[in-house]
C-alpha cells in the first residue's frame, strides 16, 4: 500500500477515535470508577481479546494458506486482522474501513485478485458465523429458560431469518456471490450507477473471485469448515468477557447466560450497524438482555461500559499496528 493511503487510514482512525471519546455519554470520573471496580479483570479481558483475534486471524490464514503458492507469515496476518477490525469499529457502516485496508495491504504480497478473494471470503465467513451464533442463542434460550408467547414469536423470527440467511450463504458459496451481488445492486436506487460502472470495469476480476469462493466450498471443504469453526469458536470464547465482568457483581450469572447475552446483544447492536462502534446500542442491548434473563439491568450496563473501554484499548493498539505494518513494508522493500 502507498504510504499516503496508509497514513489516510491511520489519521482517519485517530480522528474518529477522538470523536468517539468526546461523544461517550459518561464523565471521565465514571469511566475511571468503573475501571477501578473492574480491577484486574479489565487487563484480563484485554488479553482475552488477543486470543480471540488470534482465532479470527487463524480463520483468515487457513483460507489464504489453502493456496500453497501463497507464502505469508501468520504474525503479519494477525496484525492485519487486528488493524482491520479497528477500522471497522470506528468507521460508520463497519466494513467500509477494514476490508479495503486489508486488500490494499495484502495486494502487493499476493496479488490483487488473491487479496480481494481472501478478504471477501473471510468477511463472508465472519458474517456467516454471526447467524450460526444467533441460531445457537435461540436454541440455548429455549432449552434453558421458559418462553412466553411474545418471546416465542421473537425467537421464531430470529431463528427463521438466521436459517434463511444461512441457506442463501451456502447457496452463494456453491455458486459464487460477488457477481450476483453487484447485479442486484445495479437495480438499487442511489447505488445502481456506481455498481454498474464498477461491475463493467471489474467484471473479469469479480468472476475470478466468485470462482475462488465456489472452489473453496466445493473442493476444499476441510478448509471451509475449519475457517467457519474458528470464527464460531471466537464468538463463543468472547462470551467469557461478559461472564468475567458480571461475576464481579453477582455469582448468579453462568457461562450459558453469558453466551445468550453476547448472542442477542450482538444481534440488536448489529441492527444499528451504521453507527461507529454502535455507540449506546451495545450497552443498552446488553442491559436489555441481562434484564430478560432476570439479572439486574444495571449489571448489563456496567458490563457494556467496560466492554467499550476494552474496545477503546484495542483501537489504540490497532492504530499503532497500522503504522507498524507500514514501517515493516518499507523496510522489506529497502531490503
Amino acid at each position: 500500500m502507498k504510504p499516503k493511503y496508509r497514513n489516510l487510514f491511520f489519521f482517519v482512525g485517530i480522528a474518529l477515535l477522538v470523536l468517539m471519546l468526546f461523544s461517550l455519554d459518561m464523565s471521565w470520573g465514571e469511566i475511571w470508577s468503573n475501571m477501578c471496580r473492574a480491577g484486574y479483570w479489565l487487563p484480563v479481558n484485554i488479553a482475552l481479546w488477543a486470543g480471540i483475534y488470534l482465532m479470527n486471524a487463524a480463520s483468515w490464514y487457513v483460507i489464504l494458506r489453502d493456496d500453497r503458492r501463497v507464502n505469508i507469515s501468520f504474525p503479519y496476518i494477525y496484525r492485519l486482522t487486528v488493524s482491520g477490525y479497528v477500522l471497522n469499529y470506528v468507521t460508520p457502516l463497519g466494513l467500509l474501513g477494514g476490508e479495503p485496508y486489508r486488500i490494499m495491504e495484502l495486494a502487493p504480497r499476493v496479488g490483487r485478485a488473491k487479496a480481494a478473494s481472501s478478504v471477501i471470503l473471510y468477511s463472508m465467513m465472519h458474517v456467516f458465523s454471526h447467524f450460526w451464533f444467533w441460531l445457537l442463542g435461540v436454541v440455548l434460550f429455549v432449552v434453558m429458560y421458559p418462553v412466553d408467547p411474545g418471546l416465542g414469536i421473537l425467537l421464531t423470527v430470529i431463528a427463521a431469518v438466521s436459517l434463511l440467511v444461512i441457506y442463501f450463504f451456502m447457496k452463494g458459496y456453491r455458486r459464487g456471490l460477488v457477481v450476483k451481488t453487484f447485479r442486484l445492486l445495479s437495480h438499487v436506487p442511489y447505488v445502481n450507477r456506481w455498481s454498474a460502472r464498477f461491475y463493467e470495469k471489474n467484471a473479469e476480476a469479480l468472476a475470478r473471485v466468485d470462482s475462488q469462493i465456489a472452489a473453496l466450498h466445493a473442493q476444499r471443504k476441510r478448509t471451509f469448515y475449519l475457517s467457519l469453526g474458528l470464527e464460531l469458536l471466537a464468538r463463543i470464547v468472547s462470551s467469557l468477557e461478559i461472564y468475567f465482568l458480571m461475576r464481579i457483581l453477582t455469582p448468579e450469572v453462568t457461562v450459558v447466560d453469558s453466551i445468550l447475552i453476547m448472542a442477542f446483544s450482538s444481534l440488536f447492536s448489529n441492527l444499528l450497524f451504521f453507527m461507529p462502534m454502535q455507540i449506546g446500542a451495545r450497552e443498552g442491548s446488553i442491559a436489555l438482555v441481562a434484564d430478560r434473563l432476570h439479572l439486574t439491568a444495571g449489571y448489563g450496563l456496567f458490563t457494556g461500559i467496560l466492554c467499550r473501554i476494552r474496545e477503546l484499548c484495542w483501537i489504540v493498539i490497532g492504530l499503532v499496528l497500522i503504522k507498524v505494518n507500514g514501517r515493516r513494508s518499507t523496510i522489506s522493500k529497502e531490503l
